[in-house]
């Protein structure tokens, strides 16, 4: 079984791409099977950093493109894919899912969708994750990822009763995204480095170093928390033996 990792937030600033680039480094420091594809045309800087894993597709609402996505499927019926999604871009996504009837195709090959849902605890960021829970009803696996580096106040959230019946009723998974510090983030994404990279950087200082390993171990420990990368976790563990 592989899954297709839908990085979203469908609003623009939420942080997708910096989890995006965190889940790559995760799925490469744990030798796991994957390839990672870039949707966004305007900003790619997910495969920027990355280009030696990232693959291309695009995701319009033009019938004549609306094939260019399709790729993001073939993949997946050989590794786990983690796609970088754009902002306003979750009309594209759904239609490309239904018109190809995608949640059904993947059960009969083996390929699962899980959308991790990036927020940054503002009313809009949390109403579009309801309107997606509300679309797919169960059907499609979602993880509501808090940015804990946009947002320090997450008691609105947490005492919004229809949002956490919503959690409730769809066994949603919450997980908190950690604060990497300024200085060490503003050098990451100035030099467009990777974490592996970022962390041996010497234009950081040791406890800058420092800060980025504690940071990938707390952010690897959320995406373990999950169980969403299990499978592939355990493939690669027996690859070692």
């Amino acid at each position: 079984m592989t899954t297709i990792h839908l990085v979203d937030g469908e609003k623009g600033g939420v942080g997708k791409s910096f989890v995006t680039r965190t889940m790559i480094q995760y799925a490469l420091d744990r030798s796991l099977p994957f390839i990672a594809v870039e949707t966004d045309r305007s900003n790619p800087d997910v495969n920027r950093v990355y280009p030696d894993v990232c693959s291309f597709a695009v995701f319009s609402e033009s019938e004549k493109q609306a094939s260019k996505a399709d790729r993001i499927f073939e993949l997946a019926l050989e590794n786990s894919v983690i796609v970088s999604l754009p902002s306003q871009v979750n009309r594209a996504v759904t239609t490309w899912i239904s018109e190809n009837q995608l949640l059904d195709l993947g059960d009969e090959h083996g390929v699962g969708f899980c959308k991790w849902f990036v927020t940054n605890g503002e009313f809009d960021s949390v109403r579009l994750f309801q309107s997606s829970l509300d679309y797919y009803k169960g059907q499609m696996n979602h993880i509501l990822v808090k940015n804990m580096g946009l947002c320090d106040e997450w008691s609105p959230m947490e005492n919004d009763e229809l949002l956490q019946k919503q959690i409730q009723k769809y066994e949603v998974k919450v997980i908190d995204f950690p604060k990497l510090g300024y200085q060490e983030r503003y050098l990451i994404n100035q030099k467009q480095l990777r974490f592996d990279d970022a962390r041996e950087n010497r234009e950081l200082s040791i406890l800058g170093r420092q800060r980025v390993v504690n940071f990938l171990k707390a952010a690897y420990s959320a995406f373990d928390s999950t169980g969403t990368w299990a499978e592939e976790l355990q493939q690669a563990a027996n690859s070692v033996k």
